[in-house]
């Protein structure tokens, strides 16, 4: 069966990049294996939350709304995030998220509406209140982590159980 009529249309060649002799030392390494099974990467991806809630209330200071602030440092992601650029929207998302549940607003679909809406209506409210709510996001969040960590305790079996002695004649 032949691909639809639209597909030939949405599709656009792709350049090839030019290989580099050497890879970008700057750029952190990215997930073994498939992102959400990396527990290591994981936690790289809360601390980079972490660093862009911190970030988010030091650029509002600087009369960023709060959708300007979060929205742009996925571009960064690599140098502020030490995370690859490519994860940087999967840390702005979250970071999104944290905060409208911290101001107890619904969060929904990443691609919903509601997102959108909630963020808007919470740049309504006086900075220094934009502000403290993505100070008890990022308390909220840090808290949460913590105590969804594995424990570095290693899982012992019980032992077999002990049957007793066999009499013999």
């Amino acid at each position: 069966m032949p691909p639809p009529r639209w597909l030939a249309f949405r599709r656009r060649p792709q350049a090839e990049a030019a290989p580099t002799a050497e890879p970008d030392s700057r750029t952190p390494p990215g997930p073994q294996g498939p992102w959400l099974a990396d527990p290591e990467f994981s936690a790289r991806l809360h601390s980079a939350t972490l660093t862009l809630l911190d970030l988010v209330e030091d650029v509002m200071n600087d009369d960023f709304t709060l959708t300007e602030a979060i929205d742009g440092f996925r571009y960064h992601a690599a140098d502020l995030l030490n995370i690859p650029d490519q994860y940087g929207i999967l840390v702005e998302a979250e970071a999104a998220a944290q905060i409208l549940q911290a101001a107890d607003m619904p969060v929904g679909p990443f691609f919903g509406p509601s997102i959108a809406l909630s963020l808007a209506r919470i740049e309504t409210w006086p900075i220094e209140h934009q502000q403290h709510l993505v100070r008890a996001a990022a308390r909220r969040y840090a808290a949460t982590v913590l105590s969804h960590r594995p424990s570095r305790t290693r899982h012992v079996p019980a032992a077999p159980p002990v049957q007793p002695p066999r009499r013999t004649r």
